[in-house]
């Protein structure tokens, strides 16, 4: 898993507390198949249907969490004129 840093701003988490926190999305089909990976004996990744958002970005990413994470990404960059 990729450390705690805000997809939105960069911000990094300390990994002490809760300041980043991890939102899942709706999953795609790709992220189906990778989910079954994610079962494997060693295998590492990064599961690409959650993504870190700091307390700023946090609770709007939240309130998306029902789409897919590409179209969750898109109106966020909307919401926060990035």
């Amino acid at each position: 898993m990729r450390p705690p840093i805000c997809a939105i701003c960069g911000k990094r988490g300390s990994g002490l507390d809760d300041e980043i926190k991890l939102v899942s999305f709706a999953m795609r089909k790709g992220d189906k198949k990778f989910a079954k990976k994610l079962e494997d004996p060693g295998f590492v990744g990064h599961p690409p249907w959650k993504e870190w958002f700091c307390e700023k970005h946090y609770e709007e990413a939240q309130k998306l969490s029902d789409l897919t994470i590409d179209k969750a990404m898109k109106e966020l960059h909307e919401i926060f004129n990035i």
